[in-house]
C-alpha cells in the first residue's frame, strides 16, 4: 500500500471538490509510450492504485516498465461506527489522491499495442472514475 512516510500535519481539512475543473500537471506521457488518463474527477485510494498495479503487472507477465504517475498524500480520517457526537476528529483511516479530468494515474512502456490496450483496460475496471488509453505523441 502506498502511503506517506512522513506528513507536515498528521490530520489535513477535507476542502472541496472541483470536478468541473481540469488538470493542470500529469497530462502528457512523459515515461513510457502509453498512459491511462483520468476522464472524470474522482478520490483515489492506495487500494485502489494498488489493485490497478497487480492487474496490469499480471496480464503482463514480467514484460514492459511500469510508472505510477500518482500518490495519495491525503489523509483521510474515520470514525468508529456507533459513536456518539463530540469527542474530536476521528483517526486517520487511509490516503488518497484527489483526481482531475485529464490526469495521466500509470504509463507502460516495452511491450505490445495490444498487450498494453488489454492492460489498461483490465485495470480501468478497479479505477473509479472514467478513463482513456492514450499514446505518447511520437509513437
Amino acid at each position: 500500500m502506498l502511503t506517506p512516510k512522513k506528513t507536515k500535519y498528521r490530520k489535513w481539512q477535507k476542502g472541496r471538490s472541483r470536478k468541473r475543473t481540469v488538470e493542470t500537471r500529469g497530462l502528457t506521457v512523459s515515461f513510457g509510450s502509453w498512459g491511462l488518463k483520468a476522464m472524470s474527477a474522482a478520490r483515489l485510494n492506495s487500494r485502489q492504485i494498488e489493485a490497478a498495479r497487480r492487474t496490469i503487472t499480471g496480464h503482463l507477465k514480467r514484460e514492459g516498465k511500469l510508472w505510477i504517475r500518482v500518490f495519495p498524500h491525503k489523509p483521510i480520517t474515520k470514525r468508529p461506527p456507533e459513536l456518539t457526537m463530540g469527542g474530536g476528529k476521528g483517526s486517520v483511516d487511509h490516503y488518497v489522491v484527489e483526481v482531475k479530468p485529464g490526469r495521466v494515474i500509470f504509463e507502460l512502456d516495452g511491450t505490445t499495442k495490444e498487450k498494453a490496450y488489454r492492460a489498461f483496460a483490465l485495470a480501468s475496471y478497479k479505477l473509479p472514475f472514467k478513463s482513456k488509453i492514450v499514446a505518447r505523441e511520437n509513437v
